[in-house]
């Protein structure tokens, strides 16, 4: 990554320290579907937390390129880990969108605070004297079981006229739905919330879509969420997938083999490097505030292309290494399960993420 766009946090420093801590609890961290308290600890003083957080409250605003970098390189350890901290980075973003007075109550004491975001509008929501009346359930809460803080998107249906509402952790009830192969360790369950909710900590999703944030002039508070919304998920697989072909190269070194598995190799670390280009380049796109249709659309397409490349990648080093990599001992499974997880998330999926638009600008809409 182009070293002048990254922002001066120490965050991608602070990573490389942070790796050795989550390489000695990956094993751990898969097994017990948990982060413990010593990985997040890692990763709050690391500083993902704050990396988005407005300045006025301690946080660093700063870019996308950074955070980026900063997760795949904790992703070549623990995906599980760099999911959490990337996801906890986004939502301090969509934090910043609170009127100042929600605000403060988050970050009054500090920037650290750890906030999960379910984006997909559901439950219902009923305007009451001073707020909203907010009760239903919210799935895929990443890092429910150490956050601080959930924003919830609702009510169910036109997304134009869905809010975000922030609701202490301790007013949410975990149900633990989450069950996956791959990124066990996210706790990625669902909340139910029945609550009253207080007009200063509320704010429109339409605002978040459209990146038009009205408490701030900072590029990373005015991103459209088009623009950014796949950088909080492909950086984790990037990680996992380059862990991945580090633990093959491992396993493969030293061994005789033949010609076919040195083209699967060579390919797979090809295609990791790829899509490496490919996100910071959205990464570089989304810190220089200069959105056009098109950029938005290639974003999107990019994204989703960097997850098919990893996922290959991925494949063909499983199918390298054979059965020995598959050994529940041996990391490069982990990796696997890992990066395929993240890939498969709705943001990264070609058909749906990138198709759409890009044809449009190809195209044209006429006739769709």
């Amino acid at each position: 990554m182009a070293i002048d766009t990254l922002s001066d946090t120490g965050l991608v420093q602070a990573a490389e320290k942070v790796r050795p801590i989550l390489a000695e609890h990956a094993t751990r961290v898969d097994a017990e579907r948990s982060l413990p308290k010593e990985v997040v600890a890692a990763l709050t003083e690391a500083g993902f937390a704050r990396h988005f957080v407005p300045s006025r409250w301690g946080g660093n605003e700063a870019t996308f390129a950074e955070v980026t970098q900063a997760v795949a390189a904790i992703g070549e350890e623990c995906a599980n880990a760099a999911w959490c901290a990337s996801l906890s980075a986004y939502a301090g973003r969509f934090a910043s969108f609170l009127p100042e007075q929600g605000q403060a109550r988050i970050w009054g004491g500090g920037p650290d605070t750890f906030i999960v975001a379910a984006l997909v509008p559901s439950g219902t929501a009923e305007q009451v004297q001073g707020g909203w009346h907010v009760k239903g359930r919210w799935f895929y809460c990443s890092g429910i079981d150490f956050a601080d803080w959930a924003l919830i998107c609702g009510p169910a249906g036109d997304r134009s006229q869905a809010k975000f509402f922030a609701v202490p952790r301790h007013e949410c009830t975990v149900i633990p739905t989450w069950d996956s192969i791959g990124l066990r360790a996210t706790t990625s369950h669902t909340i139910e919330v029945d609550t009253t909710v207080a007009a200063h900590m509320v704010f429109s999703f339409g605002q978040l879509a459209s990146g038009q944030n009205p408490n701030s002039e900072a590029v990373c508070h005015n991103a459209p969420i088009r623009a950014v919304g796949n950088l909080a998920f492909i950086p984790p697989a990037l990680g996992a997938a380059t862990g991945a072909l580090r633990a093959a190269v491992g396993l493969l070194k030293g061994k005789r083999h033949h010609g076919d598995l040195d083209l699967m190799l060579v390919r797979a670390s090809a295609q990791i490097d790829a899509a490496r280009l490919l996100i910071e380049r959205n990464a570089e796109v989304s810190d220089s505030g200069g959105y056009t249709p098109e950029l938005l659309a290639r974003n999107e397409r990019d994204a989703a292309l960097g997850a098919e490349l990893l996922t290959a990648a991925v494949d063909a080093l499983v199918r390298a290494c054979g059965t020995s990599g598959l050994s529940e001992s041996h990391p490069l499974q982990r990796y696997w399960r890992d990066t395929v997880a993240a890939a498969s998330h709705v943001a990264l999926r070609f058909e749906t993420a990138a198709v759409k638009f890009y044809s449009e600008h190809l195209l044209g809409s006429e006739g769709r």
